[in-house]
């Protein structure tokens, strides 16, 4: 593979806030675009060679055989592209991104893999290019970039699986969007400066989502008080140490479920012989507080409200579970946070 951008490429990043940024006053600064709910890929063809790069470094190539032929298909035969790969679904009478059966894709059996590219065929929204042809536009402003972006994917249709996502430059469509386009399986809208390069790894575009959620490692997990399957798995982000932190837990499972996970994290104990002293909780004995570590290889997504002391104020929320996160890449720095306001400020405020 010979490119003007060769993989692995870190993807560029974005940073929650709360509101659709607006634009300054008599000029436009900001491009808007939807979210979308799928696994971040770099697609990276040099003619008949197709890398297409994970947000964790990882060749997801093997997973997606149809984006693979799709890109030889459809896209110029040098160029590096960043999207989202998603699989669309008709679910009642409308067609959404389903979550689902994305993550189903990720499978080590060639012949499920290869299964599930015609059962659930899987398409490539992009919405950032890198290199076109014998160019590099990494360097280049992002209003630079998406013209390269619509001379590699071209007009789309439904018949191809390569597409290029919308965007506006109109605030109040933007926040039109972000309630509209949500029941299409979309997750809020992003924020880009049409001055802006493409940072790897940093966090420079801005997002706007419907709720919060953080990709937690699981790296533990109590006993149900019954005694039978778990009560609750424990869940850490990693800091700029470099170290795993406990930020809080997760529980209020059916006894099923409670049973099928203690059966999927029995096999990852670190030391099935020795138990674990565990971290007491504020409403819980020393002895009521025993954990089992597990090795820290599961991500999943959680739906939290509030951060207190860098950990989850309440019990989170299991979503789903993130086969397409790396366990490393899982910190502090995604998580919003909220300004520092004072409460006597707001109490004696108007």
């Amino acid at each position: 593979m010979d490119l003007p951008v060769m993989p692995p490429v870190a993807p560029m990043l974005a940073k929650a806030v709360t509101a659709v940024p607006q634009q300054p006053d008599g000029e436009t600064a900001w491009s808007y675009e939807p979210k979308w709910d799928g696994f971040r890929a770099l697609i990276f063809r040099d003619g008949d060679e197709v890398v297409i790069g994970s947000r964790g470094g990882k060749d997801l190539a093997r997973y997606f055989p149809e984006i693979v032929a799709a890109a030889k298909a459809e896209l110029p035969d040098k160029v590096v592209l960043d999207g989202e790969i998603g699989v669309p679904a008709l679910i009642g009478n409308t067609h959404r991104l389903d979550w689902d059966s994305l993550a189903q894709r990720i499978h080590p059996a060639e012949s499920r893999v290869n299964m599930l590219a015609e059962k659930t065929p899987a398409i490539f929204i992009g919405f950032d290019a890198l290199a076109l042809e014998s160019t590099s536009v990494k360097d280049e402003p992002f209003e630079v970039r998406r013209e390269a972006l619509l001379r590699a994917v071209g007009p789309g249709g439904r018949d191809r699986r390569m597409h290029v996502s919308r965007v506006t430059g109109d605030p109040s469509v933007a926040e039109d969007w972000f309630s509209a386009f949500e029941g299409a399986g979309l997750d809020g809208v992003v924020a880009k400066r049409l001055d802006g390069l493409y940072v790897e790894n940093k966090r420079e575009m801005l997002k706007i989502k419907h709720k919060r959620t953080a990709d937690c490692v699981i790296f533990g997990y109590r006993i149900h008080k019954s005694g039978r399957g778990i009560g609750s798995m424990l869940l850490g982000l990693y800091g700029d140490d470099g170290e795993l932190h406990m930020v809080g837990g997760a529980g209020a499972f059916s006894d099923a479920k409670r049973v099928e996970l203690q059966e999927m994290f029995e096999p990852m104990r670190l030391d099935p012989d020795k138990p674990s002293p565990g971290e007491p909780t504020r409403w819980r004995s020393e002895k009521s507080g025993e954990w089992v570590p597990i090795r820290p290889e599961l991500v999943a997504e959680f739906a939290y409200d509030q951060m207190e002391n860098q950990r989850f104020r309440h019990t989170v929320k299991f979503l789903r579970w993130r086969p397409d996160r790396d366990p490393e890449s899982c910190g502090y720095d995604q998580l919003e946070v909220p300004l520092t306001y004072d409460l006597h400020d707001v109490l004696e405020g108007e």
